[in-house]
């Protein structure tokens, strides 16, 4: 049998995961962070330390976090791709840029790596496939809208952001995210963004999911104004697969290794 490796690059975190293919067997090794360090530098720490990198495979998935151009498939073209990223995100340097397309939702993903990073994959392995970190959770998500008929609304938090968004049939209807480090931040911007799409707060839904700051507090106070909040609780969602009985485990990642990208 064959084992899987999986990196997961966070803006603050870094972890590995490794699946055999045909069982369940899955191994998750968290790495600690250096703060003040370069991810690249804690990925090359990270091969003198993880088990499961001191013998890595020849080929790799990456998932990334980070910031995503969303454009739509139509209008996407390989050269303007860095002159719309660089404008919705300026001030990026030294950074590599690639794209995932995203054919159920007529839609393209641009993102950026630090070439540093970059290097230090390539020196250590022959394949590497990257993916958006919010990639695997939108697609679920987007599958999931097509049940009943009311509109959502959906959230999933992860290393104090928000990532917001909303489907129209087969398309992005919403799509951002916010830096937010307490309840209240949740709840305005929640409300906002609801209020934008003028959805109905009597009727239509909003789901919510992953390391929610505060959780109890954002329940409370949007069911102040919203009748339907849920939180999507992936031991369910996914039959008690066992990543979901990992801790750390991510949501996007433990969607990932469910659901595929």
């Amino acid at each position: 049998m064959a084992n899987r490796l999986t990196i997961r690059v966070g803006r603050s975190t870094l972890a590995m995961l490794q699946q055999t293919d045909g069982s369940d067997d899955i191994i998750y090794e968290p790495f600690v962070v250096r703060s003040g360090v370069s991810m690249a530098a804690n990925l090359r720490a990270a091969f003198k330390s993880c088990d499961l990198l001191l013998q890595p495979p020849p080929r790799v998935r990456v998932v990334l976090d980070s910031d995503v151009l969303m454009v739509p498939v139509e209008q996407f073209d390989e050269q303007t791709m860095e002159a719309m990223y660089n404008h919705a995100f300026p001030g990026r340097e030294q950074v590599m840029l690639f794209y995932n397309v995203l054919p159920d939702l007529n839609a393209v993903a641009v993102f950026s790596m630090s070439k540093d990073l970059h290097l230090v994959l390539d020196d250590h392995f022959r394949d590497v496939r990257l993916v958006t970190a919010i990639q695997p959770v939108w697609r679920y998500m987007h599958q999931r809208s097509f049940t009943g008929v009311r509109y959502k609304l959906y959230a999933y938090f992860h290393e104090k952001r928000m990532e917001v968004f909303a489907f129209n049939q087969n398309r992005f209807k919403f799509c951002n995210s916010f830096d937010v480090n307490r309840p209240k931040d949740v709840v305005f911007f929640l409300l906002y963004v609801w209020n934008t799409l003028q959805l109905q707060a009597k009727y239509d839904e909003l789901h919510i999911m992953g390391d929610i700051p505060g959780e109890q507090t954002v329940l409370d106070e949007l069911k102040e104004y919203l009748r339907k909040v849920y939180v999507v609780n992936p031991v369910e969602d996914f039959n008690q697969h066992p990543v979901t009985a990992i801790k750390g485990v991510p949501f996007d990642l433990q969607t990932l290794v469910v659901r595929g990208r």
